[in-house]
Order: structure tokens, then C-alpha cells, then sequence
């Protein structure tokens, strides 16, 4: 007898999903015809599945709320974007390029500034601070934050994510001991992180909270990630709005034109230089793509 069910993908891993439903997990694989349509089914999203003889085939995807390339997981309320200043150091255009992602799909966006034991990372509090963002100061050594990021992702989908490295397993067993996931020791050396977190995977906190717990990723990675038109770009950088619309030209990509508000406020302070800068990398990826290539 074919039974037939609705759950979410908690866990993705070579062609096999596992999808949480009422009546339990169930493993699947995927229905051919989810290929021929362009289908690719990821951890978070809201699937129809049937069940014969014990054995799941994912039948549909249903509806998302958003989806990103990387991480891969679909319909998440929120990011928690880690990042570090020491072992390994967090580039600031690394956390702009997820912030922004995040930010063209009005997902919430928070920072989390783990290994404040063993540096404090003024710098880059104060950055994402004034850009408006919700700070967490954390060490998954001392526990220090790890209430605070308790409270912002309870009842979410959240997906942490980050560089290699920088404690993304360890604040997730800080926040939950049972789970006991594996972390890797980073490189004195190389300053970088081995990948103890190999595919996607939710995993539920209690109380309506999941949490994905993704791969990590270094600076060429972001080469992989989605990409922003550039028509939208100024739109998903939320501490530029204020000074949109205010420029001498209405059509400004706030880069040379004369006249720029936005670029009046960098060099008076009120906008980071660095966040300024992000901008002006991802604008010159941005120009290469045409919105026909997206689809």
C-alpha cells in the first residue's frame, strides 16, 4: 500500500533525503522527473513524499519562501553569518557577501563574533554594529553569547554559516551538548579550518527551533554563491537605504557618479569603508550577469 505524506528535508546527502514527517523520518531518494523539471530538492524544504514497502520517493517540492546556492538549504527564516579575528581571521567581505544574499531575499541576518576568548574583535563588532546588525560576542570555550544567540534563533529555521574554522559545530553543542557533532582543530600555519561539516543537516533544538548546521567555506568559495543583480545590489545593503534616493542622478550605481549621497556618507563616517567596499566588489561581479541567466 502507497502511502503518501508531506515533510521537511532535515538531511541531504548523495541522493538520499531524509524528510521529517508526523509519523517520523523517512529516507528517500528523488523522483526522476524532479531532474527533468530542474528540480534539485534541498535540506529546509517542504516536500509531498510517498512510502511503499518501507522505501520514500520524494514526489514534490513544494512552494519555497527562499533558497540559497550556499549554503544550500532552503525556506530559513535567518542567517547567523560566524566569523573570528583570530585562527582563522574573518575577511569582512566574506560576511558582506552572505549579508547581502541574505539581504535580497529579506531573510534577518545575524553576526556572530565567536572566539572573543582569545581576541575580542573590536574592529569588526564596531563595523557590523553601526551597520545596523544584531551582534553576538561569543566563545563556545567560555559560553560567553551563547544565551544571547539562544534567544534571536529560538522558534526559527536558522542556517549558521562562515568560514572554516570558526566554531559554527562548536556553538551548535554549546546550544545543544546531546548532539555531540564533531569540530576540527584549525591550522596554526595556514590560519584555516579542516571541514568536519560535510553536507546540510537541521537539527532541532526544541520548541519549533531548527537549526542548519552547514559546510564551511574560504574566500575563493564565494565564487559558488548566489549572485545579486546589480539594479538590486544597493537595495540588499540595509545600512545604505537611508541615502538612497537622495543622490543627484536617480539612476546612481554610487561608484563615480557626482553627487553621491551614499558615497558622501563613507567619507564622512557614517558608513563603514569596508561595507562600502564589499559593495563595490560585488557591484563589478554583478555587472557580468544578465538577468536572463538567471532563470
Amino acid at each position: 500500500m502507497t502511502q503518501r505524506k508531506q515533510g521537511r528535508i532535515i538531511r541531504s546527502l548523495s541522493g538520499f533525503y531524509d524528510v521529517q514527517t508526523p509519523d517520523g523520518v523517512v529516507t528517500c531518494r528523488g523522483r526522476g522527473s524532479l531532474r527533468k523539471n530542474g528540480e534539485s530538492p534541498l535540506t529546509g524544504d517542504m516536500v509531498e513524499i510517498t512510502v511503499e514497502n518501507g522505501k520514500g520517493m520524494v514526489e514534490k517540492l513544494l512552494p519555497r519562501r527562499n533558497r540559497f546556492i550556499r549554503p544550500a538549504v532552503a525556506n530559513v527564516d535567518a542567517l547567523v553569518v560566524f566569523a573570528a579575528n583570530v585562527n582563522p581571521v574573518t575577511e569582512p567581505f566574506l560576511i558582506d557577501r552572505v549579508a547581502a544574499i541574505a539581504g535580497d531575499q529579506e531573510v534577518a541576518v545575524y553576526i556572530c563574533i565567536n572566539k572573543c576568548d582569545l581576541d575580542p574583535a573590536i574592529n569588526l563588532e564596531k563595523i557590523y554594529r553601526n551597520a545596523g546588525f544584531e551582534v553576538i560576542v561569543a566563545s563556545a570555550q567560555t559560553g560567553e553569547g551563547v544565551e544571547q544567540l539562544r534567544r534571536l534563533i529560538s522558534g526559527k529555521l536558522t542556517a549558521f554559516t562562515g568560514n572554516t574554522g570558526v566554531g559554527k559545530s562548536s556553538m551548535l553543542n554549546c546550544l545543544c551538548p546531546q548532539l555531540k557533532l564533531a569540530t576540527g582543530e584549525v591550522s596554526e600555519k595556514l590560519g584555516r579550518g579542516r571541514h568536519t561539516t560535510r553536507h546540510v543537516e537541521l537539527y532541532c533544538l526544541g520548541e519549533d527551533t531548527y537549526v542548519a548546521d552547514t559546510p564551511g567555506f574560504a574566500s575563493f568559495d564565494t565564487e559558488q554563491m548566489d549572485v545579486i543583480l546589480k539594479d538590486n545590489l544597493q537595495y540588499a545593503f540595509g545600512d545604505f537605504a537611508p541615502y538612497l534616493g537622495k543622490c543627484q542622478f536617480h539612476d546612481c550605481s554610487h561608484r563615480k557618479e557626482p553627487g553621491c549621497e551614499v558615497r558622501r556618507a563613507v567619507e564622512q563616517g557614517m558608513l563603514e569603508q569596508t561595507r562600502y567596499d564589499s559593495y563595490l566588489r560585488l557591484y563589478e561581479k554583478s555587472s557580468q550577469i544578465n538577468q536572463w541567466e538567471l532563470r
